[in-house]
């Protein structure tokens, strides 16, 4: 769950420390407070991309930071161990700081991190239902989006999306094939008498430059030979060299260091001298034994080198780029169908549609079992919430060609009464109607998810009366399983929480600050009668506030 925020230099926070409870918390407060600014910063701290705009005025950075409590859920211990990140979650800190220009740094337990990577830990995290929800409703892929997330098809369906387009991808390549079939044709004989011609080469990763260096060593054996003799007569072998003079200086000082003990560390390091000459001279002798005027090799390393060399001059590549070139040749002779043409690549469509439909068809499955309890429930649900007589059905409409996103498409329909046709969600429900119903599929898809924290952004606009008050106890039991955080402008839905945070805005000399508290028993009764109220408050209506707590 979520157990604290803190925010400084956020839009208008100056500096704000949050600890949250568990079960349902409302923030509350008037119009343009900036009720949505706790729902921004959590956004951007789960991978919502940002920008200058977000620095209060006259800072020169915004810091970010959110900590979680979530030792039970095993998913995010081996998220961050798949990330290589500390696998400590009591407490999980996630920080993120973006500056006047925009740039942004992003931080989970200490570790610097990429939005993707934010965006991949808030999924198991917080599931944040935006007021303006149930116009994305209004859409096919919103309603596509909530039935797989309600199914736990997701993956599948984005595992199906990639099978579509590997299967698009190849028919598209069989289908330019098919109507330039000479040019293909051409392509793929040129291309494989040039594999064939390099492959004859049978040229080994990284030959190129040793043959080059053996052919430079063999080149000048000769040379080689006569300078390594000439060197070692000089180090040892000649009668005037370099060995027995330095044994020759070392005996002499040897004696006069009995005079003066100083002249040892003279002779420490000469003696050093002498090992190293030593060395030098036995590496040197392991080399000459090695040193051979060698024709044969020398020719034939001669000869290899001038067949690759005139293979990369017809192909006009560097020698070195050979084995490389080749290896792509390869690959587009692939994408061509190989050897056998537009046969192969005609099997390689059939595999690829194959393998898409076996998993489309498992999706569809698992769409339509899931789309028949998540209409029961919503429709249930629709009852609660004085939509008496209505239904909804999660109906899934086949396709006449396969799409991307699989086999059917997916669309809410809704009946405003037990006799009326089902019809398209919008072009039946009201205004006020939808946030419920959207509310309703909210409520439902929020129950099997395994996200511990929801958030609901204003989802209630639109409601009000004896629904407001359901609405309120709805959310207050979805509570009792997660944590729940609820923005709210109805003074039935601020009544139901455990703990109530007020926005509040003052002028001041930095300009408009906007604040958040956490209201005490008497602090509620006087905010929610002012949401009964108004500006006017009266004692009647702080009666009927602590009626509405109790």
């Amino acid at each position: 769950m979520l157990a604290a925020l803190h925010l400084r230099d956020f839009v208008i926070v100056r500096e704000l420390d949050l600890d949250f409870q568990a079960g349902l918390t409302v923030l509350t407060g008037e119009t343009g407070a900036g009720k949505s600014i706790l729902i921004d910063a959590l956004g951007l701290l789960l991978g919502d991309r940002s920008d200058a705009g977000v620095v209060r005025h006259g800072a020169e950075r915004a810091e970010l930071s959110a900590e979680f409590m979530c030792e039970a859920l095993s998913g995010v211990t081996d998220w961050l161990i798949e990330q290589g990140l500390s696998e400590d979650c009591a407490p999980l800190i996630i920080r993120r700081v973006i500056d006047a220009n925009g740039k942004s740094r992003s931080f989970i337990n200490g570790s610097p991190v990429t939005l993707s990577q934010l965006k991949g830990v808030g999924e198991f995290l917080v599931d944040i239902h935006g007021q303006h929800a149930h116009q994305s409703l209004l859409r096919h892929d919103a309603q596509r989006d909530l039935l797989d997330a309600y199914a736990g098809t997701t993956q599948v369906a984005r595992d199906t999306a990639k099978k579509y387009q590997v299967w698009h991808t190849l028919a598209q390549q069989l289908n330019d094939a098919e109507q330039n079939a000479e040019r293909f044709e051409t392509e793929r004989e040129r291309l494989q008498w040039q594999i064939d011609e390099v492959a004859a080469l049978n040229m080994q990763e990284g030959e190129w430059p040793e043959l080059q260096l053996d052919h430079k060593r063999l080149h000048h054996a000769a040379g080689l030979i006569d300078g390594v003799q000439e060197g070692l007569m000089a180090l040892s072998d000649g009668d005037d060299n370099c060995q027995s003079w330095l044994a020759t200086a070392a005996h002499r000082l040897s004696q006069l260091a009995d005079f003066d003990p100083s002249i040892n560390d003279t002779l420490e390091l000469i003696a050093g001298a002498e090992a190293q000459l030593a060395e030098s001279v036995s590496a040197l002798r392991l080399y000459a034994d090695r040193l051979e005027l060698d024709p044969e090799r020398l020719s034939e390393v001669e000869s290899r080198l001038d067949a690759i060399y005139k293979m990369g001059r017809k192909y006009r590549i560097d020698p070195s780029q050979l084995l490389s070139q080749l290896q792509e040749w390869q690959a587009r002779l692939a994408e061509l169908g190989g050897a056998e043409g537009l046969d192969a690549l005609r099997k390689q469509v059939l595999a690829a549609e194959s393998a898409y439909r076996k998993l489309a068809t498992s999706l569809s499955k698992s769409r339509t079992s899931a789309a028949q309890k998540l209409s029961q429930l919503v429709t249930e649900q629709m009852q609660v919430l004085a939509l008496s007589g209505s239904r909804c059905e999660v109906v899934l409409q086949p396709l006449t060609h396969p799409a991307a996103y699989g086999l059917e498409q997916v669309e809410l329909q809704v009946a405003n009464h037990p006799a009326s046709p089902l019809r398209p969600m919008a072009k039946v429900a009201s205004g006020g109607e939808l946030s419920r119903i959207s509310l309703a599929l909210q409520v439902v898809t929020s129950q099997v998810a395994n996200v511990p924290t929801l958030i609901f952004d204003e989802v209630d606009v639109g409601i009000g009366g004896r629904v407001a008050e359901i609405v309120g106890r709805l959310l207050s039991e979805l509570g009792q399983s997660r944590q729940v955080l609820c923005i709210t402008h109805l003074p039935q839905v601020a009544a139901c929480g455990v703990q109530h945070l007020q926005v509040a805005k003052q002028q001041g000399k930095e300009g408009v600050i906007s604040s958040i508290a956490v209201l005490s028993h008497e602090a509620r009764i006087e905010e929610i009668a002012r949401m009964l109220g108004g500006l006017d408050i009266t004692e009647t209506t702080r009666q009927h506030a602590a009626e509405m707590l109790a």
